[in-house]
């Protein structure tokens, strides 16, 4: 009686066993392919890929995904992964080739930077604005020496008081780059810089602004 007991029992854990393996793999099997397309998209690096899909597969180990986008921390790992190893690409880049809304995508990349990261030893590296300066610098087809100037100009207002805390940026990146290129025969329009650096004309109307108070103190 006993022995059939835990055979029983055996059968059962048995079951539940092959049951969760059964539901990491088909949760691999769907998320790779997603993988492989998103950075197929962005002409990431494959070292950058494997770098996500090992952030990846800690996610789904940890299940995660369970109630929550599969999509979402896809391109959340990828992104990670990208900030890892500090390649030139935004968020927003990932947004767009995963259709992965920014609220979706930063939400799932809160909980891969505090649960998974640590665990992998794995350090996160926010983009900074002047790694920005160069990315959209390049994007605009800009020389070298007026991003060179846009960031020597960020460097003079942040001496003179310009508080980064709690603005974009993006935005801030944007605006050095627009004031100092504006000088010059390689100017932009607003809305050239805008789209460039994924942000609205009046956010860099209103960094313009900021920039321009501390130029003429």
């Amino acid at each position: 009686m006993i022995n059939a007991k835990k055979g029983l029992l055996f059968s059962r854990l048995a079951k539940i066993q092959r049951s969760l393996i059964t539901s990491l793999e088909r949760n691999y099997w769907e998320s790779k392919p997603k993988l492989k397309l998103y950075t197929s998209k962005l002409n990431i690096p494959a070292y950058i890929s494997e770098t996500a899909w090992r952030i990846y597969t800690e996610v789904a180990k940890k299940k995660l995904t369970m109630g929550r986008s599969i999509d979402g921390f896809i391109a959340a790992s990828l992104y990670a992964a990208i900030r890892i190893h500090e390649f030139p690409k935004l968020l927003e880049d990932v947004s767009e080739a995963s259709m992965v809304s920014n609220r979706t995508l930063f939400r799932s990349l809160g909980m891969i930077v505090r649960e998974i990261l640590p665990v992998l030893g794995l350090d996160y590296h926010p983009i900074s604005v002047e790694k920005l300066i160069f990315l959209f610098g390049n994007k605009l087809g800009l020389p070298e020496d007026i991003k060179i100037k846009a960031l020597n100009l960020l460097k003079d207002t942040s001496k003179k008081g310009l508080s980064l805390i709690g603005k974009d940026p993006k935005g801030l990146a944007a605006a050095v780059l627009y004031l100092i290129a504006k000088k010059t025969k390689f100017q932009k329009t607003q809305v050239e810089v805008a789209q460039a650096a994924k942000v609205t004309e009046v956010t860099i109307r209103s960094r313009v602004k900021d920039l321009k108070a501390l130029m003429d103190s």
